[in-house]
């Protein structure tokens, strides 16, 4: 709908006003800080009351686009009656001006929110009455509260400026007469179309597509975040403004039906244009009204309004927010589409006007087409492949597929023009082409290229060539999963999968994998991993689980592919499982046998251990910047070489014994420089678990401290030690044993804003606790690290010496925090006696918040139970926190009353009502002060495991 063809006249009354205005400021003269203070509540309230009216009619019909043109004709009209207010009773000489709208303003479309970009245009004679005039508008613009970026210029002047300028060109470009002198709009337009757009159509583009790319860049560089900012991101606003810039300076035309009519888009392509921007204001439009700013990221805490806003519905698999997301990113992807044809266009059109432009132009745009060995389909065109001819994909559909397998070979670019083709051709894919033999064979072998087959991936899949081949891929395209755990959509994760399966399969990850690095060249089945990795979340947004429905995907797949019976069972099996080595490893205590016969019952065999631990590295890389550190693949090396031992015969119990007398004679050898009496009574201080799981060069560590904590007549002591592999910093706490010691640390940490990734937990044979405590790296590099680790271990000083209390360090840091409205997790709380030979596990899931895991281990000691070990795990807003322990007497929780209350109480602080649960009770979190002397202890609880 054009601009015209909008009723705006319910919006606001404009004669009402110029007779409100006129109203104050005839009479008399006045001081023109009086004048506008008389003007302002007027001006005012009919901008509000417009712009409320907007917002009534972008919810009742739904364009955004219509929304932007009534908030930029309100903003018109409350600068045509200021102007005419000011030139009739203030400063008469300021009639000789026009006043324009530049930029985006120029194109006639505003955001509530947005800049009010202005041009003032003065003759080459002007006078202070005209900057007067000038200067009082804007201030009342000003104190209504509007953002006014302007400019005072004359026609020459801005000539001048845009030679030079290209951010003074584009804003020029959109030029649009608001009022004033209306000559002095048309000279400058007139003047600039002749002297600065002429023949200077490929420095233009080339600028525009520079500044595009280096905006992607800063933002991501790419559409599938999953907070994307609407207006300057890949996909975004400011993408579509490009395109139309691009077209208007070179082809000279202010809409986009001109291109149809000049060829360069088709009608659907057109449409799909309007569409995008119709719907991408319509989302800053809403953006803005609910957060009453200029907020241009749609951030996880403002989507579910405004899918609610747009009229969004839940579908089966998919919540309103998500269906609404998964638009956006189609719409994102549409835009991406777009333009790739009109560069199509523009190549074509300026290699055509060729001899009419410089030398570098002629060098960027002539075509110079060489063939490419092999085919005759296909020729290359300075460096891009591109079509021999026109009916390339018309007399042969599987010649798409063939497109992209000789880019990958060839490793040549892919020409606009071709790419255009395709999108134009995508029907052309169909049943017969899917089924097709050769079509499949081409498939696979780019997904398995030694080169770079995450590339051809995301060309195929940005030129919507992946989802029509494999229609269940198409299902996840732009789909996005509304938590703060994965930074993007489905079908990128998949394919930032295969990019992190890639690297490791090159041997470029040696660093970074070292296991995997060393397991890779050996693994036989890598066309099925390869296929696993791909299809390894190809379910999601279904209503039943994702990894089942997706190993039945892959059964129909598979065969389809090329696998054979025994891969495609394989690959069935790896999605089946795709999450189990990850979870086991994360949330399992990896030192407790069960948990590791367990894990080996559910493998079975090595060939699967292997190929299982590559597609869970690939799986948690892919998710998103930083969720991936090396302790997570500390633990996934763990889980590996204990399975490894089981599945080679090698676990048994009847050694554990044995293994624990060597550990404590090879502890008592590596003192060697020690008196054999303190070697004895060092070697002799730890129990089984904490020999047989802590490594010899940390006992050692371990030795050495509590030697000097003990010479220097210390009950309290802190170590610290960073690890930049594992971007794990371990903080060790020697502290008399207590039972609410893990969660007097746990408060702690929360206090100084340190993430707990694990704990372990240990007794030693003097009555004393010897808990390490691995928390989450902040800093690079390793003197800050160590500061803020001093940092927080003196917090966990003072709190256990009683110096401070944890409830009013956590409640300050707590107020620091924004409480996170946005998601709903209900709490879980599963008690298990299976999991583990000799503990009860408690699982507890729920919403994260500051000194949760201290309220959590403070209910678990409120309840007598003595924590054994503990898994601390976060995935983005939710946690899943598993507690191995035992009660009193060292043994499982069996009684069913019991384990009812346990549910209840954690439920009940996960909820935060554990305070009135235990209104009257002591608090659970103030540690004992002062610390009490060391004593031997009546029993054994932790280091009787």
């Amino acid at each position: 709908m054009a601009r015209h063809d909008i009723d705006f006249s319910e919006l606001m009354d404009v004669d009402r006003l110029k007779a409100d205005c006129k109203a104050v400021v005839e009479g008399g003269s006045r001081p023109s800080l009086e004048v506008r203070a008389a003007l302002l509540p007027i001006l005012r309230k009919a901008s509000v009351e417009g712009r409320e009216k907007a917002r009534e009619l972008l919810n009742k019909d739904g364009s955004g686009i219509n929304c932007a043109r009534r908030i930029s004709w309100i903003q018109d009209n409350l600068i045509c009656v200021l102007h005419q207010t000011i030139v009739e009773h203030l400063y008469p000489e300021g009639r000789d001006i026009s006043v324009a709208a530049v930029g985006g303003y120029g194109r006639g479309t505003l955001a509530p929110g947005s800049d009010i970009d202005l041009l003032f245009l003065l003759p080459e004679k002007n006078t202070e009455g005209m900057r007067k005039a000038v200067e009082f508008l804007l201030y009342l613009l000003w104190d209504m509260g509007f953002k006014v970026g302007h400019a005072t210029r004359t026609v020459e002047e801005c000539i001048r400026l845009s030679k030079t300028d290209m951010t003074i060109r584009t804003a020029i470009l959109e030029i649009r007469y608001i009022c004033g002198r209306e000559n002095l709009v048309k000279e400058l337009e007139s003047r600039f179309d002749h002297e600065i757009v002429a023949d200077t159509g490929p420095e233009f583009i080339a600028a525009k597509l520079a500044e595009r790319d280096q905006r992607h860049k800063k933002a991501g560089d790419t559409r599938y975040l999953v907070e994307p900012n609407v207006k300057e991101g890949k996909g975004g606003l400011r993408d579509l403004h490009t395109l139309f810039w691009i077209a208007k300076y070179y082809y000279r035309v202010r809409d986009t039906a001109d291109l149809v009519k000049l060829g360069v888009l088709s009608r659907e392509e057109a449409r799909s244009f309007e569409k995008a921007d119709d719907f991408l204001w319509a989302v800053r439009c809403q953006m803005h009204f609910l957060t009453g700013k200029a907020e241009e990221r749609l951030s996880f805490d403002i989507q579910r309004e405004i899918a609610t806003s747009l009229g969004y519905n839940a579908r089966p698999g998919l919540s309103a927010v998500e269906r609404f997301m998964k638009h956006y990113f189609l719409v994102a992807k549409n835009v991406g589409d777009l333009t790739r044809i009109l560069c199509a266009a523009l190549e074509d059109t300026q290699a055509k006007a060729a001899p009419g432009i410089t030398r570098r132009v002629i060098s960027r745009f002539t075509k110079r087409q060489h063939k490419i060995a092999g085919t005759v389909d296909f020729v290359e065109d300075r460096g891009r492949i591109t079509l021999a001819d026109p009916g390339v994909f018309k007399r042969d559909p599987v010649n798409i597929m063939r497109f992209f397998h000789v880019a990958d070979i060839t490793g040549l670019e892919l020409h606009p023009d071709a790419l255009k083709s395709i999108s134009r051709s995508l029907s052309l894919i169909d049943n017969t082409v899917r089924e097709d033999a050769e079509a499949n064979r081409l498939f696979l072998s780019m997904l398995t290229s030694k080169r770079d087959p995450a590339l051809m991936l995301r060309r195929m899949n940005e030129a919507g060539v992946l989802g029509r081949f494999i229609p269940e891929f198409g299902k996840v395209v732009a789909m996005m999963q509304f938590n703060m755990y994965h930074h993007y959509t489905v079908d990128e994760h998949l394919i930032r999968s295969v990019e992190a399966l890639s690297e490791i399969d090159q041997g470029r990850a040696a660093e970074i994998h070292p296991l995997a690095n060393k397991l890779m060249p050996g693994i036989e089945e890598r066309d099925a991993l390869f296929v696993a990795v791909l299809l390894h979340d190809v379910a999601k947004g279904r209503d039943e689980d994702h990894s089942i429905a997706g190993a039945r995907v892959a059964r129909r797949l598979c065969p389809r592919l090329g696998l054979n019976p025994k891969q495609t069972e394989l690959v069935v099996w790896l999605i089946e499982e795709h999450l189990v080595m990850s979870m086991t490893a994360q949330t399992r205590d990896l030192h407790d046998r069960k948990t590791i016969t367990d894990f080996a019952e559910k493998v079975q065999s090595m060939d699967r251990l292997k190929l299982l631990l590559v597609l869970t590295i690939c799986d948690i890389r892919a998710v998103g910047p930083g969720v991936w550190n090396g302790w997570k693949g500390q633990l996934l090396r763990t889980l590996y070489y204990e399975t490894e031992l089981l599945l080679s015969g090698g676990f048994s119990e009847v050694s554990r014994k044995e293994r624990a007398k060597a550990a404590e004679e090879a502890l008592s050898k590596a003192l060697g420089d020690w008196s054999q009496k303190e070697r004895r009574a060092f070697s002799k201080l730890h129990y089984q678990p904490y020999l047989l799981s802590v490594s010899l060069d940390d006992q050692v560590r371990h030795a050495q401290f509590i030697r000097e904590a003990d010479r220097a007549g210390q009950a309290l002591a802190t170590m610290v030690r960073t690890d930049s592999f594992h971007a794990i910093t371990e903080i060790t706490v020697l502290a008399p044993d207590h039972p609410r010691l893990l969660s007097i640390i746990a408060g702690a940490c929360a206090a100084a804003g340190a993430n707990i990734a694990d704990a372990q937990i240990f007794t030693t044979s003097d009555g004393r606790a010897l808990d390490t405590i691995l928390i989450n790296r902040e800093f690079s590099i390793d003197e800050d690290e160590l500061r803020r680790a001093g940092t927080i271990s003196r917090m966990i000083e003072d709190v256990l010496a009683g110096k401070k209390r944890l409830p009013e360090v956590i409640a300050t840091r707590a107020k620091s925090k924004k409480k996170n409205k946005t998601f709903q997790i209900p709490p879980s709380a599963i008690i298990s006696n299976g999991l583990s030979n000799k503990f009860t596990v408690i699982e507890v899931e729920c919403l994260d918040r500051t000194g949760l895991l201290a309220d959590i281990t403070a209910v678990l000691a409120d309840l007598s139970l003595d924590i054994h070990s503990a898994r601390i795990t976060t995935f983005g807003e939710k946690i899943i926190d598993t507690f191995y322990v035992v009660d009193l007497v060292g043994h499982k929780v069996t009684n069913e009353n019991r384990q009812g209350n346990i549910i209840a109480r954690l439920k009940a602080v996960m909820s935060e009502q554990e305070d009135e649960m235990r209104a009257g009770m002591p608090s659970g979190i103030i540690a004992p002060s002062p610390v009490p002397t060391p004593v031997a202890p009546a029993k054994k609880s932790k280091a009787s495991a």
